[in-house]
């Protein structure tokens, strides 16, 4: 087991790097020069003014000494200041960060809730009407754009029924982003573990245990739950990723002060070094969470240890 945790966190270590590495690049990748895009709009975008840009950025050494340097900085926790404002990027970012957290974990509770016992229902219940009705309802959920569920959201429950209020940062304010994150991704939680535990139930074990006698309940939360859990484990990992990055919309919806939209304001604003600091603690945080779930493999399924 130990083994298993030290490859995923030297994985997890070396993908980090290559993400540093990628996003010093990206401000050499944007089309025509950077400086003159950021101060496009600027009263003050004077030859002068866009060269001491230029210097501050370290845009007139050679690439791949802005490149070395843009990584030591980063692993240093230094991500540069901001263009607007000229704030610590890594400040902006950490204000924000627990409150991107918070949503996506509220997000995936609602999912996990709501999809989890449906796909337990269809599974069970396959080929009958509560299968079908589950099925129907995840391919809507999917269907549905995340955006469309939040707006009609706040129609209903902030606008008309007055519940619920539109836009904020306290507790009652998580409530309606997290349920149009939730329903979107139960959806996909419903389907993975409908089929995961389909899967299972076919096992020789699954019908030696029927035939011992054991009532279903119990063949269900004992013999096929945990082998149904590494699939559903999988899809976890994959929608909590999808939450932290996929909620930059919702929050901008909902005026959730996050760092998704701390990222749209900077793509806005043309401000590089925001961009860049929130593609390296967005990629961080999935690195992260791939590695916590790979690990828990091992926990799970003991085969998964030696490899």
């Amino acid at each position: 087991m130990l083994f298993l945790i030290s490859k995923r966190v030297l994985a997890a270590f070396a993908t980090v790097i290559a993400v540093i590495i990628l996003s010093g690049i990206l401000i050499h990748v944007v089309p025509g020069d950077p400086v003159t895009a950021m101060m496009a709009q600027s009263v003050s975008a004077t030859p002068e003014a866009m060269a001491d840009m230029r210097a501050r950025l370290g845009l007139d050494l050679p690439v791949w000494q802005q490149v070395g340097l843009y990584a030591w900085h980063v692993l240093q926790g230094d991500f540069g200041r901001s263009i607007r404002g000229n704030e610590s990027v890594a400040w902006l970012l950490l204000q924000r960060l627990p409150n991107t957290f918070s949503l996506a974990v509220c997000g995936l509770t609602v999912a996990l809730a709501i999809g989890i016992p449906l796909g337990f229902l269809a599974a069970i219940k396959r080929g009958r009407l509560a299968d079908t009705a589950v099925m129907v309802i995840a391919v809507l959920g999917v269907s549905i754009p995340a955006f469309w569920l939040g707006l009609i959201m706040i129609q209903v429950f902030s606008l008309k029924l007055g519940w619920l209020p539109v836009a904020g940062s306290s507790w009652r304010n998580i409530i309606l982003p997290a349920l149009t994150l939730g329903l979107t991704y139960c959806a996909l939680v419903a389907r993975m573990t409908r089929s995961a535990l389909i899967e299972v139930l076919a096992e020789d074990y699954i019908r030696t245990a029927r035939a011992r006698g054991l009532r279903e309940r119990q063949v269900l939360l004992v013999h096929a739950l945990r082998p149904a859990l590494i699939s559903i484990v999988t899809v976890v990992g994959l929608v909590f990723a999808y939450l932290l990055g996929g909620q930059v919309i919702i929050e901008n919806v909902f005026s959730w002060n996050g760092i998704g939209r701390l990222a749209v304001q900077a793509m806005l604003e043309r401000d590089y070094p925001m961009i860049q600091g929130f593609i390296v603690v967005f990629a961080t945080s999935v690195v992260i969470v791939s590695m916590l779930i790979d690990i828990l493999y091992g926990f799970l399924d003991p085969r998964m240890r030696q490899r």
